[in-house]
């Protein structure tokens, strides 16, 4: 049972949508929601024991993996402050509206974050492309900061419109009608492996930047027919060339168990 979960706030953000649907899943859904300023206030606020669980934006399905959230997940175990364990997953369905009190002839300035403002940025060229585009840390933040101007609109769900009194210009506005988000409730680590699960997500470090490394460890999960649905390389940080890999596979349990026994010689860590 959860008390309280960490999300990206304020009230209003897709991140509190899938805060409210994955405390029901996990049957807690009067868990208290602790709105955050930024993923890594989220991600910290559960390392450092303030809340019971994290709600995290990992990939979307338009433009692909959200870089801070896989740069904290990989950062969080080198810290000193245990493993993190990826207990829920959630695909949330990403619609996104013009919010302003203003009409549309009046806008100048588009509001939101900037995976929003990339995922609508058809749509805003094509009715707004006299409008100058800024970031925000949520997309309901740029609902609230839009709140009462004639002249600035954010991008945000009909939800942070309502929240914040501001008016609906347009509704749906994203280039792509199948745009979703997957969510990942976090936990503290170590915890049990859910007797259910499905899918495996790993992260890993090769000893070497040589020839064939990767390769290697890619030959590892073909010779036991095990799919990876998403991989994806960020920079370690440390010095050019070298790389983090982020691997979903569609197993769990014992084959995943002898993947990770496997690829444990190749990797620095794992």
């Amino acid at each position: 049972m959860l008390t309280s979960m960490a999300f990206l706030g304020p009230a209003g953000t897709y991140g509190e949508q899938a805060c409210r649907r994955l405390a029901a899943l996990c049957g807690s859904p009067e868990a208290e929601r602790c709105p955050q300023a930024t993923i890594r206030a989220v991600v910290m606020a559960l390392l450092e024991q303030r809340v019971d669980a994290a709600v995290v934006p990992v990939e979307n399905s338009v433009e692909g993996g959200v870089t801070s959230c896989s740069d904290l997940l990989w950062q969080s175990g080198q810290q000193g402050h245990g493993a993190l364990v990826i207990e829920h997953a959630l695909i949330l369905p990403i619609r996104h509206a013009l919010l302003a009190d203003g009409s549309l002839e009046q806008i100048t300035e588009v509001l939101s974050h900037p995976q929003a403002l990339a995922q609508c940025s058809s749509w805003l060229q094509q009715n707004l492309p006299q409008a100058l585009q800024l970031p925000t840390s949520s997309t309901a933040e740029a609902a609230r900061l839009v709140r009462g101007s004639r002249f600035r609109a954010a991008v945000a769900s009909r939800q942070a419109g309502q929240e914040q009194g501001v008016a609906e210009l347009a509704y749906p506005i994203n280039d792509q009608p199948g745009n979703c988000t997957r969510f990942l409730l976090l936990r503290r680590g170590p915890q049990p492996k859910p007797a259910q699960a499905s899918r495996t997500s790993l992260a890993f470090s090769l000893h070497a930047n040589a020839p064939g490394a990767l390769l290697q460890a890619l030959e590892i999960f073909a010779a036991r027919d095990l799919n990876m649905s998403r991989i994806e390389s960020r920079p370690s940080k440390r010095e050019l060339g070298e790389y983090v890999f982020f691997v979903d596979l569609e197993a769990a349990g014992p084959p995943v168990d002898e993947v990770c026994a496997a690829l444990q010689p190749l990797c620095e860590r794992l």
